[in-house]
């Protein structure tokens, strides 16, 4: 069924507001579990706003933002940025709850896995709330292994940092190496 679906690199301005709007519902989505679950609150406007910003962390060359459309509807959204000349960290991996089973986060994935590849990368790092476990399930199939927490994860400048420990144990870091 993936053959439907299409990945577009974010770069022409009518993909903003796609773009904009399924992050927006990702980060909403991923608030609402981790208060609901873990009591965990973040700046969800400071990320938005971050995300799609002219400094965005996900703008060449340092970083990727993808779309996927199944026909002229966009289902999936997912990012990569540099977390150093070596490292790099997945974000707002997203596939609307509708389109999930159909291979767009494993064609989304995949891609960011090549990028990170080409960007000259040794390894690629994410965070994920421990209940989000058919994310996980995707990124141990591609070889992602669980690690400690590392200090420069995604949350670390739109949260208090009070509750940076709650928050590390509430999520599962994973790294893959290439």
């Amino acid at each position: 069924m993936d053959t439907l679906l299409k990945l577009e690199r974010v770069g022409h301005p009518a993909q903003s507001e796609p773009a904009r709007n399924l992050i927006t519902e990702y980060i909403d989505w991923v608030a609402g579990i981790a208060i609901e679950r873990y009591g965990l609150v973040f700046d969800a406007a400071a990320m938005i706003g971050s995300d799609l910003s002219e400094h965005s962390p996900f703008r060449s060359p340092a970083g990727r933002l993808y779309l996927i459309a199944l026909g002229s509807e966009y289902v999936g959204v997912g990012c990569l940025k540099k977390l150093d000349n070596s490292v790099g960290e997945l974000q707002r991996m997203y596939v609307r709850p509708d389109f999930r089973g159909m291979g767009a986060g494993r064609l989304l994935l995949s891609r960011l896995l090549d990028d990170g590849r080409v960007m000259g990368l040794s390894a690629l790092r994410l965070e994920s709330l421990r209940v989000l476990h058919e994310a996980h399930a995707l990124y141990r199939s591609a070889g992602f292994v669980e690690i400690g927490p590392y200090g420069d994860h995604s949350m670390a400048n739109y949260q208090k940092e009070e509750e940076t420990k709650r928050f590390e144990e509430s999520v599962l870091f994973m790294e893959l190496r290439f």
